[in-house]
């Protein structure tokens, strides 16, 4: 019992009251009573000193959670802002200025079925440039036998007659059959770049490793190099990843393009690379004429010539272009009047 109420309590009892077993009961109740109270007092204390802790760490966790959230959000501002989507507006046309965790995930959800939508639209445009590229491809061999077939046969005639009339033929009639026979044979040309242009990127044999420098060796073994051209491999070129079939069209167009537009008396041509950390970088240099700059960008273009040429059908460096685009590198070019062009082109690792 409390100590003070209990001397209270005796000092208003006589000692026959004090010794009454009655009362001794009373006030063992009544300290009892009070004992009870004292422990469950101490309880609540206990469980409410619990949940203070308990509600402590919850909120403290409920805050960090929070704060990761506020974190998460930023970043995703931070990302649309990024992406320079310009002004964000929901689907009603309300701007979001701020957004808040609820209107930035209504925000990329509905982004989200945008474009899943244009992915979709991607895949059948996709499907629909396929389809057509392969038609095309049909197309361009298709017309490459029909157009091919009748010139040959019209070179074959003109040949013939020629050999049937050669003795009474004049110098006139002579030069007219030269120049029949020079635009068959040009047509010819230009109907086998269109070929060879139209199936690059459509007709790979996959990559496997090419011997540059054996490649380049057999072309100029198959060319016609003029007496005063002098042709130099400045290093043996490397083993590289690619087409053997592809890597020697490279070559041979710049190559040739070399010799033909070369107009010294000594021309020199210089064939070497640079190796860097994720592709090989080819040249192809000559001292030839030189191109002024403002044609660097034509020439690379289909059927772009800057000069008639025998044999010349303006597809070499198109076709080149092509090539080096499918093995995702660059072509360009470093050219002086009258002083040479130096051709470059980088193939991936």
């Amino acid at each position: 019992m409390n100590s003070l109420l209990k001397r209270q309590i005796r000092k208003h009892l006589s000692d026959d009251l004090a010794e009454n077993e009655q009362v001794k009961a009373f006030l063992d109740a009544v300290n009892l009573s009070y004992n009870n109270f004292d422990e469950q007092f101490v309880m609540q204390q206990r469980a409410m000193q619990l949940s203070s802790e308990e509600l402590f760490t919850a909120n403290q966790k409920l805050q960090e959670e929070a704060n990761a959230q506020k974190v998460v959000i930023n970043k995703l501002n931070n990302v649309v802002k990024a992406l320079n989507l310009g002004q964000l507006t929901t689907e009603d046309g309300q701007e979001l200025v701020n957004l808040d965790g609820q209107k930035l995930a209504n925000f990329i959800e509905s982004q989200a079925q945008k474009i899943a939508e244009a992915n979709q639209q991607r895949e059948k445009l996709l499907e629909e440039l396929s389809y057509q590229n392969q038609e095309l491809s049909d197309y361009a061999h298709m017309i490459s036998h029909d157009l091919k077939s009748p010139l040959r046969s019209l070179d074959t005639l003109i040949l013939w007659l020629y050999d049937d009339n050669q003795e009474t033929f004049n110098e006139s009639d002579k030069h007219t059959i030269y120049q029949i026979r020079s635009h068959v044979e040009k047509m010819e040309l230009l109907i086998n770049g269109i070929l060879e242009y139209s199936t690059i990127g459509r007709a790979q044999e996959g990559m496997y490793i090419v011997d540059v420098d054996y490649a380049v060796n057999e072309i100029l073994g198959r060319i016609e190099i003029p007496d005063n051209i002098t042709i130099e491999k400045k290093q043996q070129l490397p083993l590289i990843k690619g087409e053997k079939y592809r890597i020697q069209q490279i070559f041979r167009n710049l190559i040739t393009n070399a010799i033909n537009f070369n107009d010294k008396k000594q021309g020199k041509v210089e064939i070497g690379f640079t190796e860097n950390e994720d592709f090989w970088e080819f040249y192809v240099k000559d001292n030839g004429k030189g191109i002024e700059e403002k044609y660097f960008d034509r020439i690379f273009k289909t059927f772009e010539k800057l000069e008639i040429k025998v044999g010349a059908i303006g597809m070499g460096l198109s076709i080149a272009k092509k090539i080096v685009t499918m093995y995702g590198g660059n072509i360009w070019l470093k050219s002086k009047v009258d002083m040479g062009s130096t051709f470059y082109f980088t193939i991936k690792k």
